[in-house]
């Protein structure tokens, strides 16, 4: 079974909007060390935390999340 390597945009949809690690962590309650592990592919957040991503950026959860 090959290996699912998980990508996302969400460093690059945070600094659209001038945003901070932590004013994103706080909008989506978690806390910063989350947003870090998560821009840098250490982490793959759970359905309900991608959800959470997708609703605060206004965009469908693929526009952030993608599986290479």
């Amino acid at each position: 079974m090959r290996k699912v390597i998980l990508t996302n945009r969400v460093r690059l949809l945070r600094t659209e909007r001038s945003l901070t690690q932590q004013q994103l962590a706080d909008a989506i309650e978690v806390i910063r060390q989350t947003v870090i592990a998560i821009e840098q592919n250490k982490y793959q957040p759970s359905v309900v935390l991608a959800l959470r991503l997708a609703q605060y950026f206004a965009v469908p959860v693929e526009e952030i999340f993608s599986i290479e």
